[in-house]
């Protein structure tokens, strides 16, 4: 991404919401051009996201099914935020930026998990009780 798409200085209303609009749209082309877990996610969001929305009984079900699936997108989009500032800063070796990613990666392990709990929840008593 070019420093221009990035900066919002002196913007301000509308123009600063486009441009924040596009900045975060760059960086969501980024992280699917270089990031195959998140590739990952969105494939699975694409049957996921749908199906969620079908399944949910009313609004409130099918907010958690879907926010548990974006949820997941968002935590591996920080994750990946973490892993680029740590890259920027060092390549060398160290045991803090490597607890720093692997603490990142915690997270998108947390964040599938709660989305498997969400899902369970919601559907296993709708289909086996």
């Amino acid at each position: 991404m070019n420093e221009a798409v990035r900066s919002t200085d002196g913007l301000s209303g509308f123009a600063r919401l486009v441009r924040a609009v596009r900045v975060g749209l760059t960086a969501l082309a980024w992280a699917f051009s270089n990031e195959e877990a998140f590739r990952l996610e969105v494939l699975g969001a694409a049957v996921l996201l749908p199906l969620g929305l079908w399944l949910g009984h009313d609004g409130a079900e099918r907010a958690l099914l879907c926010a548990a699936v974006m949820q997941v997108m968002m935590v591996e989009l920080l994750n990946t935020g973490i892993e680029v500032v740590v890259d920027r800063i060092s390549i060398e070796r160290h045991a803090l930026s490597g607890l720093a990613k692997d603490l990142g990666s915690a997270a998108v392990m947390v964040s599938l998990f709660l989305a498997a709990v969400v899902w369970s929840c919601i559907l296993i008593p709708r289909f086996f009780a």
